[in-house]
């Protein structure tokens, strides 16, 4: 339903549902990072399992610890967490002109080990990067004071046994 087709939507009730959806994001029984599960369609839905099952126990030297709620769909290790997420939309700076000239330094294309990504800057000296060119979009986010290159590399080996080139033109 989109709120915003609605004429009688109140501007009062936005504050309360800002702040339930961060409770909501931030409360967890384990303590566990909190991740949004993705929504794909089944045939990718199935390729992010297979990439489940293989991801490795440990990336950038740090063990695996799965953000809430479970799914096979996200993956996370270390604190502050690496977080996975497989089956994600194509992000918009995927087929920004600018990104592909190198007009954008916010998003800058590239390669690691065989698998081609968007890595994109965010807040505080983190970064996320996208899978390109894969049936699948997945999205790695590597917070600050991590190595983003050993991360890629040593998830590149899972994400080339399980979710296929896409053919391009």
């Amino acid at each position: 339903m989109n709120l915003f087709r609605h004429r009688h939507f109140s501007v009062l009730g936005l504050p309360a549902l800002v702040l339930l959806i961060t409770a909501a994001g931030c409360s967890s029984a384990d303590d566990s990072p909190a991740s949004a599960v993705p929504s794909p369609d089944a045939t990718v839905a199935g390729l992010c399992r297979k990439l489940d099952e293989v991801l490795p126990a440990k990336v950038d030297g740090v063990r695996r610890e799965d953000p809430s709620p479970a799914s096979a769909l996200t993956a996370g290790w270390g604190d502050p967490a690496i977080i996975l997420r497989c089956g994600v939309a194509q992000p918009p700076k995927m087929v920004d002109p600018d990104v592909a000239n190198g007009h954008d330094t916010d998003a800058v294309p590239g390669g690691v080990e065989g698998v081609d990504w968007l890595m994109e800057k965010q807040d505080g000296g983190a970064f996320r990067f996208t899978t390109a060119n894969r049936k699948a979009y997945v999205e790695v986010t590597v917070p600050a004071g991590h190595d983003s290159s050993g991360v890629l590399i040593d998830l590149a080996s899972a994400i080339r046994k399980t979710i296929p080139e896409r053919k391009t033109l």
